[in-house]
């Protein structure tokens, strides 16, 4: 019986130094592959050596990702910003999560056939801390709720920096809020919370149900007439996407929001995936900013 013994917890002790071995090895694993990524960042890509500790929202300093245009230092001229989150997703493969969104790449392919440029600033999450920051209210399961405490810093901290620091066009018809899923929460939160500010949102694939005030809040303040708004869902995205983002439309319009000031577009083929926001931006800044129609004045 002893000797049963002392082999079951000589084999017990074996198979847990495996289990920590596997473990260990999965983690030099994912470093490795991590280290082996190569770099996407295009040269016009930086991150500000300032970072920001939000006030009231956590500890993290937040990175600020910084997309210039490409005749930037060429030029003297202002640009239209677009705001976006989740940073680390958004230019570089080495630093995103499943796939970046190529603003880069994208941005740069616009300038060089119509000669149109943006600034982007990308504003990078807090990690654990993401659903907080994104979120204005609380859920019950998934808590949340300083989203308020995010957007402020956006508008009182971040935008007066960077309107202090770079050539950028100051009025809120030239400012966009862009990001998706909770991304897209904050950037319909931030932009009717603060139409003065941002007055084009991109709002892709929003995380409506997070909170049921959401609809108290779209009615308190969804009867903006200037504001430009583009609500972006895929068919593939399970639960009730879908419905949420088109009741969504018709509450606004039926508080008097401009019809030709939104655009809601279900993807019969859209996931909720990196790759399917990447594919879709350039469509989204385009109704934003009015591009076609800028195009065909300018020529």
């Amino acid at each position: 019986m002893k000797r049963i013994s002392l082999l079951f917890l000589a084999f017990l002790l074996f198979f847990i130094s495996c289990k920590v071995k596997t473990t260990e090895e999965v983690k030099e694993i994912k470093s490795k592959v991590n280290s082996e990524k190569t770099s996407t960042k295009a040269a016009n890509v930086t991150i500000l050596e300032k970072t920001f500790v939000i006030d009231g929202l956590n500890d993290i300093p937040h990175k600020i990702w910084l997309y210039l245009p490409p005749n930037y230092n060429s030029s003297k001229e202002k640009y239209d910003v677009i705001y976006m989150h989740d940073a680390q997703n958004l230019f570089d493969n080495v630093t995103s999560f499943v796939g970046e969104w190529e603003i880069d790449e994208t941005l740069n392919n616009l300038y060089k056939k119509t000669g149109k440029s943006f600034i982007v600033v990308g504003v990078e999450n807090g990690g654990e801390k993401r659903i907080e920051e994104y979120t204005p209210w609380e859920n019950v399961k998934y808590g949340g709720g300083k989203g308020k405490i995010y957007v402020d810093f956006l508008v009182n901290e971040l935008k007066p920096y960077i309107d202090e620091n770079y050539r950028t066009k100051l009025t809120s018809e030239n400012t966009a809020i862009i990001g998706s899923s909770l991304g897209g929460l904050i950037s319909f939160y931030g932009g009717l919370k603060y139409p003065e500010v941002f007055g084009k949102i991109g709002a892709l694939s929003t995380s409506f149900w997070f909170s049921d005030k959401v609809i108290t809040f779209a009615e308190e303040n969804g009867n903006q007439q200037k504001t430009r708004l583009y609500l972006l869902v895929g068919d593939k995205e399970g639960n009730s996407m879908v419905p949420d983002t088109e009741n969504m439309a018709e509450l606004l319009i039926d508080l008097g929001f401009p019809s030709q000031n939104l655009k809601t577009k279900v993807h019969p083929d859209g996931k909720h995936t990196e790759s399917f926001w990447k594919a879709e931006f350039l469509e989204v800044i385009t109704f934003l900013f009015n591009l076609e129609n800028n195009e065909r004045t300018n020529n």
